[in-house]
């Protein structure tokens, strides 16, 4: 039998015995079936694998009484090499497998401490766990916890799990922390995970990290692990019986570490999510009397609404606060630091989400007011209801987002480009709220791609002269806004106009170089006659940025940045190419002459052509398997 023909049947088989009303009894088959398909696991073929540990995990949860320990050994011992970070999708699915077999047999759990445990620790602290893989591992955690085996009670997982924190290897201690910075996250879940399932036992962990976060010798690792853990055991467990625990995570707020301050902040929200009347008052009372530590306290309110709004029964405790929370929030709209703002805004556009009715209306009516910081903080409110919205409030939104993106007639720069940024937000999450209102909406997105001169100024800086243009950064924002929209709404857009805008970005700012260069790429492909039809225009800047020579006297980042520009204008050059009949523009041809008259040009320019076509084969093989 093939390897197509097998994943075939496996997956069939696998949709049997979920759902065939048939009710057919496959023990006999059993003795014979298992083992084979635990041969599967071994093969190379990921899609093999894949369905494989998902029909096994049915049959273990179908069939788990009539396997036997013998049929079930032979599917652990394949276990060990399928948990890694190399194919975290095929982790997760041997995890499952796992949790199922540590519900209905324990008794081959006994294998997992020498042979599969350690890879599952190594998995644990790898940068790239999370999602599905890492909820995976938390649910085989607790389902291990339960099966009272030796060697792998509470205590004994508890102590694997810190033990890269707590006494690091001399490989990390060169490092600032221990581990990771997400591993810390995975591993403060995961004890978190344990602890709420063995809650006996939470009181004596919870004061030993209360105690380690107070420790003036502790390692800002251990603080920064301890804070985590007790934000991630907060969540789920009421942790106001232990003494001032609020003051003792707000006294780490000092700390010298950015990410210990950070990871205090974590956990003062994520704890107040335990208790709400006790420690919400305490936060919004601290963020009007600690200026001074604002930006961390917005944080941990943004954690506080963003674990209750996820749930039926947290949106309805919150619901008593939102007015509370909602007035205080629009105390800081002034404030003078961007990033605090933006938390601000976070906090908002989360709020409108579970009052949308009336919440919307409400920040509508604050785009009159005389301050600008004000009108950004709403602007931006609003990208963060488009991105994390339920469906049910796109009705709502799409009545009112025009009067939103009013503002990019505003006349304060830094208005005009949060509202680009929240268009850019809306354009590739939810297309359809901006798809009727491009019409009134591009001219003046177009008109934020050009150069202005007033906003162009020169600083000395010693013996030196810099020049700042303070409209780059909106520029930018406009560019982005193009590109997105090629993917979401291009049979709304002029192409040829689009095009003339794309030629303007092609003389501009390095960044702006960059991104339009990506566009005319993704326009060859999309609209071949249009692009053709403006090849000698689109080309002659090209030609400038692969001809212009950097300064003897440059620092080495300003030869890396010309030497990238090339490389992606040539990526350009190749994509425009690839056009039927671009070979016969006047312009590409001598452009291509001077390219071959170059050796080192020549020889970019060919790595190019082949990286390109070795793409187009990998997308072929890709559509038709």
């Amino acid at each position: 039998m093939t390897s197509g023909k097998t994943v075939f049947l496996i997956f069939y088989l696998r949709r049997q015995f979920q759902k065939s009303p048939l009710k057919i009894d496959l023990k006999p088959i059993l003795d014979e079936g298992i083992p084979i398909l635990a041969s599967f696991l071994r093969k190379n073929q990921r899609a093999l694998k894949l369905s494989t540990l998902t029909c096994l995990d049915v049959l273990v949860k179908n069939y788990g009484t009539a396997l036997s320990s013998g049929m079930l050994y032979e599917v652990m011992k394949e276990m060990p090499i399928l948990i890694s970070e190399n194919d975290l999708h095929v982790s997760q699915l041997s995890l499952h497998l796992l949790t199922s077999i540590s519900k209905i047999h324990k008794s081959c759990m006994a294998t997992i401490p020498n042979e599969i445990l350690p890879q599952i620790l190594v998995l644990i602290q790898s940068p790239l766990l999370q999602g599905g893989a890492l909820n995976a591992l938390l649910e085989f955690f607790q389902a291990l916890v339960a099966t009272g085996l030796p060697k792998l009670g509470f205590k004994d997982l508890l102590q694997m799990l810190i033990n890269p924190v707590y006494n690091p290897t001399q490989q990390t201690t060169s490092n600032i922390f221990a581990v990771h910075r997400q591993a810390f996250h995975s591993i403060a879940k995961s004890v978190a995970a344990l602890t709420v399932k063995s809650s006996s036992d939470s009181t004596s962990v919870v004061n030993q990290f209360v105690k380690d976060v107070k420790n003036a010798k502790s390692s800002d690792s251990v603080k920064l692990f301890s804070l985590l853990a007790l934000g991630e055991i907060g969540r789920h467990i009421d942790l106001s019986s232990h003494g001032e625990i609020q003051m003792v995570i707000l006294e780490s707020f000092s700390s010298q570490s950015e990410e210990v301050k950070s990871a205090a902040s974590y956990a003062l929200g994520n704890v107040s999510v335990g208790n709400m009347p006790k420690f919400l008052p305490f936060v919004l009372k601290e963020i009007e009397n600690q200026p001074k530590r604002q930006y961390l306290l917005l944080h941990s309110l943004k954690e506080i609404i963003s674990c209750e709004s996820s749930s039926a029964g947290g949106v309805d405790t919150l619901k008593t606060y939102v007015m509370t929370i909602w007035n205080m929030l629009f105390h800081h709209c002034e404030c003078p630091e961007e990033g605090t703002r933006n938390v601000v805004s976070e906090c908002l556009g989360k709020l409108t989400l579970i009052d949308p009715a009336n919440l919307l209306s409400n920040l509508k009516q604050h785009l009159n007011s005389q301050s600008a910081l004000t009108r950004c903080t709403v602007v931006t409110a609003i990208k963060f209801t488009i991105s994390d919205q339920p469906q049910g409030i796109d009705a709502l939104l799409r009545t009112c987002i025009g009067d939103f993106l009013k503002t990019l007639q505003d006349p304060d720069l830094n208005v005009r480009r949060v509202a680009l940024v929240t268009f850019n937000s809306a354009a590739h999450n939810k297309p359809t709220l901006i798809r009727d209102l491009l019409d009134s909406v591009l001219p003046h997105l177009y008109n934020e791609t050009k150069v202005r001169k007033e906003l162009i100024r020169e600083v000395e800086m010693g013996p030196f002269k810099h020049t700042l243009d303070d409209g780059l950064d909106i520029r930018k924002a406009a560019f982005e806004c193009m590109y997105t929209l090629l993917d979401s709404c291009l049979d709304r857009l002029d192409i040829f106009e689009f095009l003339n805008h794309v030629e303007d970005g092609l003389k501009d700012h390095y960044d702006i170089k960059m991104l339009t260069y990506l566009m005319l790429v993704r326009l060859a492909h999309l609209c071949p006659s249009a692009v053709l039809q403006k090849l000698d225009r689109l080309v002659e800047p090209l030609r400038a940025t692969c001809t212009t020579k950097v300064k003897a006297h440059s620092v080495k980042q300003e030869f890396e940045k010309q030497d990238e520009l090339k490389r992606s204008a040539m990526r350009a050059v190749a994509a425009l190419l690839a056009i039927t009949d671009a070979d016969k523009s006047p312009q590409m041809n001598e452009f291509l002459s001077y390219i071959k008259s170059n050796t080192e040009m020549a020889a970019m320019f060919e790595s190019i052509q082949k990286d390109a076509q070795a793409s187009i084969s990998d997308s072929m093989v890709m559509d038709t398997s």
